[in-house]
Formats: structure tokens, C-alpha cells, sequence
């Protein structure tokens, strides 16, 4: 039977082959979108894992996560530098962070941060050390940057038309192991940096140094001191200047902090603080179920579409098979008259056409998977993310669900060729 069935597979190789293709086609459609939006949602989620509490300006809490966690860049307003102060004062925290961003190089995001951000989210250095001066930069595992190499930040990107901060020259002491997340992509400058470069922060600094030589006699001059000095710092940076990461309520404004709690009840009560109208204070896990829940409706829409493809290429391949048991009425007939049993025809047909859906369901899902990571490997290089693209027990299911309504579409042709009589047949 097994000679029989392969011989005419041969004989009709043509149309064995679309049969296949249109399968696979079918199938790896389905399985691409379901594998996409599973490893988009565990990506995501682990890359937002070690950030328990983002606080911000009121915006929009979507933007306010995208920018602040996944590195995207999108103006945010800025919030007074007091919460900053105050947070970093707060018994209810372990650690706090600020972020600034706004300028890039070669490609690559500048972050402004602090040491307490890198020392807590990653273990050790690849190679290097911490930056420990205000013109010394941290970069991450997928920067293409070596060590001791000179960074030239632009404000914006290059796409944006933008121009390179003069006379602001980072160089790099650090590289980051890798995190699988946006932050692999990044360059991490002290905040102090980020806020020079832009003409903030040296009028503090300078009224504290006029505070401690003149005392409150020059207390008065101090201001137009430190306009006059924020002029002449503006877009450079002293890049021996030690590092001060004690923040005063006066500090400039910033886009997002990150924050990690203590307690989990911490977490809901800084939450429920910083949601004053003034401020907001989110959990990316919450922000990220809502994008999910649109995820999940594109995935439903993309999946009706697999699903309907499927359905038609299942109809044609009745249509088809069905016509092709016409075509063979004399074989079929030929087959019972020399002595062949009903369910050895019916089991020649049924195999033949089950074999040709059965190699187009796992065609199908090897195309999917290879398009899958295709497509994830594009994100990672474009956002820094890793998505894990692979089969589960949910996939294997479905896998076994195809093949056995498969066996059921293959048995509509072989009944009819069961049903045959060997005369009929002989005199079509």
C-alpha cells in the first residue's frame, strides 16, 4: 500500500507540492502571530521586572512607562526636583532613581542616572568600572563601544536633525553585562551630566559655594553669580568634577524617577501619594497588562484571519480531492475488481491526502517559528528587548488538534471512494 500511495505521489508530484505549501502557508500564518505576541509579552515583562514604581509628571501613564523603562523617545513633561529630594529621604524606600534622557550617540540613547540604579539592577561589570567623574559614561552589552572610547552626545537623534552638544566629551569606564533588556542599547551618564549639558544644576551648586566662602553677607549677590555661571556652563560639562548624588529640594526638574520600595506596602501607599494630580506614580506590570489587553485584541484579529485561511484552504483542498476521486473513478475501480478490500481503498486515500496535510501542518510550524524569531530579532537590534520565541505545550496541543482535524477532512474523499462500486466505477 505504502509503494502504491508513493508512486502516485510521484506520478502527481505538481499538485502534491501546492497541496503542501498551501498548508504550511495556513499554518505558519497562525503560528507567527501566536508566537510573536507570547514572547512580546514575557520580553516585556521581564524587562520591566526589576522596576517596581515609576513616578512622573501627570501625563500619560503608557508614555510615561515606554520612555522612562523601555528607553522610547518621546518628550515627557518635566516634575519639580523636590519629589526626588524627598523620595531619596523616604524610610518607605530602599533606592531611588532619576532619569534623564534627550540626547543619543551613534545610535545609542543617553540616559542620565546614578550609580544606586546600575549597582542595584545588575550584577558586577563586564569590564570596567563604575563612572565615578562627571565626564565618565557606563555603557550597556549591546553598545559597540569599548572601553576608554570617546562619546560626542547629540541632542536628539540624527533622524531628528540634531546637533552635537560642543565641548561635551564623555569617555567609558564601564560595560554592563547583559540584561535582555532596552537598557543593553544604552549609554548611562551621571544626571548631574544630563543637567549640565542643558544649563541646569550650576546655579545651586554656586550659591552653595557662595554660601560657604561670603556667608549671608553675599547671600544677595548670589543669584546674578549664578545666572552669569549658568550662561557659561551652558552645554558643557567638567569632567573631572566628582559626583554628587545628595539631591536638595531645589534640584532641576526631571522626566521620571524609578523607585523601589521596601515592602509591598510601601509600594501601594508611595503609589497612592504620587498620584496627587501633580504627579503620577504607576507599576509597569499594571500599565503593561493594558497594553497586553490590546495586544490580545490584535492577536484575536490576526488569529481570525489564520483561521479563515485555514478554513479556505481546507474547503479548496476538499474541492480538490474530491474532483481528483472523480478523475480516478477507473483506478478505484481497477483496485476492487482485482481484489482489493473496501478499507484498503479507503485507507490508500485517506493516507495519501492525510500525508500531504500532515507535512504542511509541520512545514507550517517551522515556518512560523523561523519567522517568529526573524521578526524578534529585528525588535531586539531595533529596541534592545529579547523575545523568547518557542514552541510550548499549548503549541503541541494545537499541533495535535490540526493533525486530527486533518484525519477527519482526509476521510470525506476515502468515504467516497469506500462507497464506490467496482462496476459503476469500471463503466464511468
Amino acid at each position: 500500500m505504502i509503494r502504491f500511495i508513493l508512486a502516485d505521489l510521484r506520478r502527481l508530484w505538481a499538485g502534491a507540492v501546492v497541496v503542501v505549501l498551501l498548508v504550511a502557508l495556513a499554518t505558519a500564518l497562525g503560528v507567527t502571530v501566536t508566537l510573536q505576541e507570547r514572547a512580546l509579552r514575557l520580553g516585556s515583562a521581564r524587562a520591566a521586572d526589576k522596576f517596581d514604581l515609576v513616578i512622573g509628571a501627570a501625563s500619560s501613564e503608557t508614555q510615561l512607562v515606554l520612555s522612562s523603562i523601555f528607553l522610547q523617545p518621546a518628550p515627557l513633561p518635566l516634575m519639580p526636583g523636590e519629589v526626588l529630594a524627598k523620595l531619596s529621604k523616604d524610610p518607605r524606600v530602599a533606592w531611588v532613581a532619576p532619569v534623564g534622557f534627550g540626547d543619543s550617540f551613534a545610535g545609542y540613547p543617553l540616559v542620565g542616572t546614578t550609580r544606586a540604579l546600575i549597582g542595584s539592577t545588575v550584577s558586577g561589570f563586564a569590564a570596567g568600572r563604575m563612572f565615578e567623574k562627571e565626564g565618565e559614561a557606563v555603557v550597556g552589552a549591546a553598545v559597540k563601544l569599548p572601553i576608554g572610547a570617546e562619546i560626542k552626545p547629540m541632542h536628539g537623534t540624527a533622524q531628528m536633525g540634531g546637533e552635537t552638544h560642543a565641548g561635551v566629551v564623555y569617555h567609558v569606564t564601564g560595560k554592563l553585562p547583559p540584561t535582555g533588556t532596552p537598557w543593553d542599547r544604552a549609554i548611562l551618564v551621571p544626571i548631574q551630566a544630563i543637567w549640565h549639558v542643558h544649563g541646569l544644576g550650576h546655579e545651586h551648586e554656586h550659591e552653595e559655594e557662595e554660601h560657604h566662602e561670603g556667608g549671608a553677607a553675599q547671600v544677595t549677590q548670589a543669584a546674578a553669580v549664578a545666572d552669569e555661571h549658568a550662561d557659561d556652563h551652558h552645554d558643557t560639562i567638567d569632567a573631572d568634577a566628582p559626583i554628587d548624588e545628595n539631591f536638595a529640594a531645589d534640584a532641576p526638574g526631571l522626566p521620571a524617577v524609578l523607585v523601589k520600595p521596601k515592602t509591598i506596602a510601601d509600594a501601594y501607599k508611595l503609589r497612592q501619594e504620587y498620584r496627587n494630580g501633580n504627579t503620577l506614580a504607576v507599576f509597569p506590570g499594571e500599565v503593561l497588562t493594558s497594553l497586553y489587553a490590546t495586544l490580545g485584541d490584535a492577536k484575536m484579529v490576526l488569529s481570525a484571519v489564520a483561521a479563515g485561511s485555514q478554513g479556505l484552504v481546507a474547503a479548496a483542498l476538499v474541492l480538490v480531492t474530491v474532483t481528483h476521486i472523480a478523475q480516478r473513478r477507473r483506478q478505484i475501480g481497477a483496485l476492487r475488481a482485482f481484489g482489493a478490500p473496501r478499507l484498503s481503498v479507503f485507507a490508500i486515500v485517506w493516507f495519501e491526502l492525510f500525508l500531504l496535510v500532515a507535512l504542511g501542518i509541520g512545514l507550517g510550524f517551522l515556518t512560523g517559528l523561523a519567522a517568529a524569531r526573524l521578526i524578534a530579532d529585528a525588535f531586539t537590534v531595533k529596541s534592545g528587548i529579547i523575545l523568547p520565541v518557542g514552541f510550548t505545550g499549548e503549541d503541541w496541543r494545537m499541533a495535535l488538534i490540526l493533525l486530527g482535524a486533518s484525519a477527519v477532512l482526509s476521510a470525506v474523499p476515502a468515504i467516497l471512494a469506500y462507497r464506490q462500486s467496482p462496476a459503476a466505477a469500471l463503466r464511468a
